[in-house]
């Protein structure tokens, strides 16, 4: 009795533990099920960013193998330096708005095998084809930036060579960096120095000089052809500075004025003076200043050495720390402020009425008027009575 009952516990046991085992086979099966369909619709996912990011990339890809603008036809002036490889040629173009992307055209180049390109200036436009760009690049560049289109450039009386810079970046394919960099450029002025000697000499031997040409630069309109260059661009200014020069060599001369220094005050007579009359007047009194031994005290000077072009100078401003600053130190300073007229320059080598022993002038910059003293009380006479004048004016 003792050993049936034994085994029936010992099936009902089997029974229970088969019982048991069904429910964990069917939720094994249904884990499985379930983990199947979490990496399939994984991968299903994955399948469908890859999808997409291949259809993105292929556009981006087909995008960027298309012009920067097809319907802009400027000249852009880009300058590919000695060394550069495939992919700073690329930024290169990219940063000058030439081509969409560096990265597509490096890649572009490379699997059309169109990577063998060269150093120099080009000429290249945001409507040309990557194969454009790239069959001009293996051609080979200028050595020195070059004009693309017939145009003009005017300098105007009195510009500094900064803004000089800014108008021939506006008239030509040539930047102000690249006209700039020409300025400092010493093989260059060297070459024109030995062209032009005795107009260039004492600006050559001039120290703390911030541009040697500054002041050489004529006032005129020059024509810029096609395929001219900027260093010959230049020269035609230095040029006709020489030969509107020429016949005053002599008087030159005679002066006892280095050209530099006729070219600095003609400089300060350009800015101070308005009139012709009034121009010899001013240099007049600059050159009694100088023979006195007596500072020029040109705010004119002033503006230069801060480098600004605002209206007015603060106490600091007069104080600046400068060669060209002539209300702080004697003499003429290193040189020219600007590109005086031929007027201006005749001013300084004729100047009007030394005798009448002029120091001092103001001017009325409402009336253009300019009055004149020969010590300070009547300068400080001069300076109420034009305070005055401006104050009732106001009113």
């Amino acid at each position: 009795m003792e050993g049936r009952k034994l085994n029936n516990d010992q099936d009902n046991q089997d029974q229970q533990d088969h019982g048991s085992t069904e429910p964990k086979r069917s939720v094994q099966k249904q884990r499985k099920s379930f983990s199947k369909h979490v990496i399939g619709g994984v991968f299903g996912i994955l399948l469908v960013l890859l999808i997409i990011i291949g259809v993105m990339g292929y556009r981006y890809f087909d995008n960027a193998t298309q012009p920067y603008n097809s319907k802009d036809n400027q000249v852009v002036q880009v300058d590919i330096p000695y060394g550069a490889n495939s992919k700073k040629i690329a930024t290169i173009l990219q940063s000058n708005k030439v081509i969409k992307s560096g990265f597509v055209f490096e890649y572009w180049t490379k699997a059309h095998n169109l990577s063998n390109f060269h150093a120099g200036y080009y000429q290249l436009k945001p409507s040309m084809s990557l194969s454009q760009i790239a069959t001009a690049l293996n051609k080979g560049g200028s050595s020195e930036p070059i004009q693309s289109s017939s145009g003009r450039v005017l300098v105007v009386e009195g510009s500094q060579i900064t803004t000089i810079a800014k108008t021939v970046q506006k008239q030509t394919d040539f930047t102000a960096a690249e006209f700039l960099a020409l300025m400092k450029d010493q093989t260059f002025m060297k070459s024109l120095a030995q062209k032009y000697p005795q107009l260039l000499s004492s600006s050559m031997a001039a120290k703390q000089v911030r541009y040697h040409l500054e002041g050489y630069l004529f006032p005129a309109t020059y024509e810029v052809g096609k395929k001219t260059t900027l260093k010959q661009l230049v020269t035609q200014m230095v040029s006709k500075t020489n030969d509107e020069l020429k016949p005053y060599y002599g008087q030159v001369k005679k002066s006892k004025m280095s050209v530099q220094e006729i070219m600095t005050l003609a400089s300060l007579v350009e800015r101070e003076g308005s009139t012709n009359k009034d121009r010899r007047l001013i240099a007049g009194v600059f050159l009694n200043r100088l023979d006195a031994k007596w500072r020029l005290d040109s705010d004119i000077s002033v503006f230069y050495a801060i480098n600004s072009t605002k209206s007015t100078l603060t106490a600091k401003d007069l104080a600046t720390d400068s060669p060209y600053n002539l209300r702080r130190n004697l003499g003429y300073g290193p040189g020219p402020f600007n590109s005086p007229s031929l007027t201006s320059i005749k001013a300084v080598l004729d100047p009007a009425q030394r005798s009448k022993g002029y120091m001092y002038f103001v001017a009325d910059l409402k009336t253009g008027k300019v009055y004149y003293a020969k010590d300070a009380a009547g300068h400080a006479a001069n300076i109420e009575k034009v305070s005055k004048h401006n104050e009732a004016a106001e009113k």
